[in-house]
Formats: structure tokens, C-alpha cells, sequence
């Protein structure tokens, strides 16, 4: 019989379920750090957790008993994938049992906002009754406009939507006709919708992209008397500038459901005219706290029963034998999803992969899943793996296909990604060369060989002479030093157009990329970070 320590409050809902599970035994021991923590944890096979608990390498070092934990919630930031994993340690997590709470609770925060809900009830408890100074706004006919349409930002859209807003939306990865299926009005950045918005809502992880997603510059752009919402990670809005948007009157108001540090008690907008802030209670409903406690209890129930891994945000669920024959594979497509989600910034309605060669022999269903898991990277609070990146596709409206071919072409395996925006398709090829060596083989119509780590600069051009030497010039005034150097061309012929790739010691800053572009032959260029030759994610066996 398993043993399951919970180390959490958690729903009765979710220990019942252990209770009638049969074939587990548990415990509820909360409260627990450090020492205490390592100790209790060597006696148990898995483990529930919600946000409390900090679960960190030293607290697991040396624990070869656990075998699981289950995250009752999204976010694993208190959990230490890497020494999880190290550990062979499984973390799952529950993404969807709190979806429909948090979006009643940035609207609620819309609302109340809008309303003047807290300093209308505060007057009254002051004794003064001032119905004049408490005039609100409605929100019918307003327009919000909203960053990430996953779950949470779908739902948020659905229920605006029922109160007759305009919603404006933007995800990179969600299509423009899918957005439009779900009432919503697709933008192409968060810079477009600004001008447009009178009430602003983020749901997306926290990354090095969203971090001040909304600072100084965007607060002047934004539509003057505008309100915004965060119920999704602190630290998206810079609360330096939300605190001088306010004071300038940019902003008419602020709601905040989270702070870059939790638990958070002090604030330089708390006490601010126009701004509301809650506790972290997004996901604080009866209901959800059910859901999550109910889902990782049977995640952890089928985990021991049946060995089945579900929403594993760290391992895969192949066995080692089948892992140590695709890995050099699953590199492959996993970087050329990187490379591709930060060369074209646009929603996939369509993502491709075509296998020739001895790949196409291979379980290709897990490496189009790899191939996924990269390009959904940096869009996702946990991020993707194999188990979920190929859902997180369709769920989001977007088709993942397959081409296969045993036929030999110029190398022995070849995998061959495209993927098709509403504007333009982009194709990239990688292979393996040695054992484990992975490298771009092809990018658009040209072939070139470069490898596929590190900090990279691919640029499309004329193929004339003296485009190389230009570049270089420019880098070298801004002492970038470049590792390694490929170009290659769609035909044999010169004057066409060409692709480079340069892999580059550091990145470059924006001069040096103005620069580039401005130079007459270049026609495009993009900066691109790929991990190093020897990283790979958890879930890879890394």
C-alpha cells in the first residue's frame, strides 16, 4: 500500500477520494520546513501539496523513497523540478480545476473597480453617505482588452462578452480566426490594443517577456482613463509606473490580485485613490479548492495504481529504454520549436512536421510533441512537455500534422518543421550529426549548417559580395565576436536571395541589430536564444 503525505490544507472533497481509494494510506501533516520537512518526506511515496510548502533541493536531497508529488494548483514555483527530477521524483499539477474562479475574480475586480465598490462601503462605515463622490462607470460598451487566451483569458472573454464589452485580444499562439470564433477581436501586439482599451486584464505566466509587460512607455500609450486588472503573476505590471500613471490621472484605476512578492502587506499602492488589491484569492473559491484537491488526488491514485503519469510538468512518461532511442530526436524537434517561436511572433493556424529517413521509423507522435513543447516554451506558467503541448495546440484551435517518409534524402534522418501563420509559412530542418550533436540544416529555402544552441543571429539577404564583410564591421565596432558562421542560398546561382546564421558569444544589443537591418542587402534578421549544446529539459532526462 502507497503512503501519501499531504502537506497542505486541502479540500475534504480530495482526502475522501484518497480514503476510498483502497490502496492508499495517508497523512496530513502541514505546517512543516527545513529539517523537519527532509525528515517526514523520507517515510512517504507521494506527496500533495498546494502553494505553502517549499519543496526545495535541500529538502528533497537524498530522498530516493518519494516517487510523486502532486501540485493542487498551476504553479510548481515552490516546487524544485530540477532536484525532482534528479531524484526521479514526478510533479504533476492541476491546471484547470481553478480556470472558471479566477476569471469570476478579475471580473469581480473589474466590477468593483468600475463601481468604487471598497471606498463606497468605507464611507459608510465612516458615517458619511456621498453618493455624488462614488459615481462609477458601466461596463456595457466598454472595451477590454485582454493579453493571454488560454483558459483563464477565455473564460474571462466569455463572461465580458455576456456583459455586451468589446474584447480585444492578444496570444501568440492563438489563431486570428479562432479568436474571432470566440467573439474576440484579435491584435497583433499588446501595443496595438492600448490606445483602444478602457479596461486592460492579463493571463499569462510571468516570463522574461511579460515582466513589465505594462511600465512607463505602455502607460503613455494607453487610452487616457483606462483601468487595469492582474490576477495572474506579480510583476507583469511595473508598480512604479502603475503608481505614477495614477498620480498623472493616465489611469483612473488599478486591481491587483498578486505582487512580485507574496505574501505582500505593503505596497506604494495600497491606500492610493483608484486602487484595489486582494490577497491572492483568484483561485480561493470552495469550488476550486474542491477541483484541485479532487484532481491531484486522482493523479496520484492512477499514478499508483496504474503507473500512469498525467500532467507531469517535469518527466516524461516514456520508459528509459524508449527515451535513451528519441532523445538525440527529441532535441532536435524541441530546438527547432524554440528556433521557430522566436523568429515569427504571429498565432500558428497550422504547425507541420515532415520525418524522412530512419526518423520516420520512430514513435513520431512524441517528437511532433517535442517539437510543440518547444514552441509553446515560453507561453505556458510550468511550460510544456510532451504530455501536454500537443492539447495546449488544440485546445488553442491550432492543427498539428504529420508527414512521413522511410526514403533516404541528403541525410540519413531528417525532420523538417513548418509553421503557417495567416500571413506567411516557416520552415526550418534539423538533424542529428554524431551521436548527439544537433544542427539546422535548412532554414526557409536555403540550406545551410549551423548548430542549434546558444545565442544566435539568423539573417535573410541578397547573395552579393561584401554583405559578410559588412556585417562583420558592425559587430566588430560593437566588439561582438562571432563563434561560428553559416550561409547558404536557395539555388546555385548568386544574386538570389540568402540565409546566415551566426552564432554569437553574446547578444547583441539593439544598436548593432538596428545596424544590421539598415545595411541595404539585409532583409530581415532576428536574434534568437537556444539553451546550451547540453541542456535539455526535465522531461527529456535532462
Amino acid at each position: 500500500m502507497s503512503k501519501i503525505i499531504v502537506l497542505d490544507p486541502l479540500s475534504q472533497d480530495g482526502l475522501d477520494l484518497l480514503d476510498s481509494s483502497g490502496n492508499i494510506e495517508y497523512e496530513v501533516q502541514t505546517g512543516l520546513s527545513g529539517e523537519a520537512l527532509h525528515d517526514v518526506l523520507l517515510q512517504f511515496d507521494g506527496a500533495i501539496c498546494r502553494s505553502g510548502v517549499k519543496l526545495t533541493a535541500d529538502v528533497l536531497e537524498g530522498n530516493y523513497r518519494l516517487r510523486a508529488i502532486a501540485r493542487a494548483g498551476v504553479g510548481t514555483d515552490n516546487i524544485d523540478l530540477e532536484a525532482a527530477t534528479r531524484h526521479g521524483i514526478v510533479v504533476m499539477n492541476t491546471p484547470g480545476g481553478n480556470t472558471i474562479s479566477t476569471a469570476e475574480h478579475a471580473i469581480a475586480l473589474m466590477m468593483a473597480l468600475s463601481r468604487n465598490i471598497h471606498p463606497a462601503y468605507q464611507s459608510l462605515l465612516e458615517g458619511r453617505w456621498d453618493r455624488k463622490k462614488y459615481t462609477g462607470a458601466q461596463l456595457a460598451g466598454k472595451t477590454l482588452g485582454i493579453v493571454g487566451l488560454g483558459r483563464i483569458g477565455q473564460a474571462v472573454a466569455q463572461r465580458a462578452l455576456a456583459m455586451e464589452m468589446r474584447i480585444l485580444g492578444y496570444d501568440p499562439f492563438l489563431p486570428a480566426s479562432r479568436a474571432k470564433e470566440l467573439g474576440i477581436e484579435p491584435c497583433q501586439s499588446t501595443d496595438e490594443m492600448l490606445p483602444l482599451v478602457d479596461y486592460f486584464t492579463v493571463h499569462t505566466p510571468l516570463t522574461d517577456e511579460t515582466r513589465d509587460m505594462i511600465s512607463t512607455r505602455e502607460i503613455g500609450l494607453i487610452k487616457k482613463g483606462a483601468r487595469l486588472i492582474n490576477c495572474a503573476r506579480g510583476g507583469i505590471f511595473n508598480e512604479e509606473a502603475l503608481v505614477e500613471g495614477l498620480k498623472s490621472g493616465q489611469l483612473a484605476g488599478v486591481a491587483l490580485d498578486v505582487y512580485p512578492k507574496e505574501p505582500c502587506t505593503a505596497s506604494p499602492l495600497f491606500g492610493m485613490p483608484g486602487v484595489l488589491c486582494t490577497p491572492h484569492l483568484g483561485a480561493s473559491t470552495e469550488e476550486a479548492q474542491t477541483n484541485v484537491a479532487v484532481e491531484a488526488a486522482e493523479l496520484l491514485i492512477d499514478f499508483f495504481t496504474t503507473g500512469a503519469i498525467k500532467q507531469s510538468v517535469n518527466m516524461s512518461p516514456l520508459d528509459p529504454k524508449t527515451l535513451a532511442d528519441l532523445r538525440g530526436y527529441l532535441n532536435v524537434a524541441w530546438r527547432l520549436g524554440l528556433l521557430l517561436a522566436q523568429m515569427d511572433h504571429r498565432p500558428p493556424t497550422l504547425c507541420r512536421l515532415g520525418y524522412q529517413g530512419g526518423v520516420a521509423k520512430k514513435d513520431t507522435r512524441l517528437l511532433s510533441a517535442a517539437f510543440a513543447a518547444g514552441l509553446l516554451e515560453h507561453a505556458l506558467d510550468t511550460g510544456a512537455n510532451i504530455v501536454n503541448a500537443e492539447v495546449i495546440l488544440r485546445e488553442r484551435g491550432i492543427e498539428l500534422q504529420e508527414q512521413r517518409s522511410a526514403e533516404l534524402g541528403d541525410f540519413s534522418s531528417l525532420i523538417t518543421a513548418e509553421v503557417t501563420t495567416e500571413q506567411q509559412t516557416s520552415i526550418a530542418a534539423g538533424t542529428i550529426f554524431g551521436s548527439n550533436m544537433p544542427r539546422l540544416v535548412r532554414k526557409g529555402d536555403c540550406q545551410v549548417e549551423s548548430r542549434l544552441d546558444g545565442i544566435l543571429m539568423v539573417f535573410s539577404h541578397r547573395d552579393q559580395p561584401g554583405v559578410i564583410g559588412k556585417l562583420g564591421t558592425v559587430f566588430g565596432r560593437h566588439r561582438l565576436n562571432i563563434a561560428q558562421m553559416s550561409v547558404g542560398r536557395s539555388t546555385d546561382k548568386p544574386g538570389g536571395e540568402a540565409i546566415g546564421v551566426l552564432a554569437l558569444d553574446s547578444p547583441p544589443p539593439a544598436e548593432a541589430l538596428a545596424e544590421v537591418l539598415a545595411l541595404p542587402e539585409m532583409s530581415n534578421a532576428w536574434v534568437v536564444k537556444l539553451p546550451p549544446a547540453d541542456k535539455t529539459p526535465s522531461w527529456m532526462g535532462g
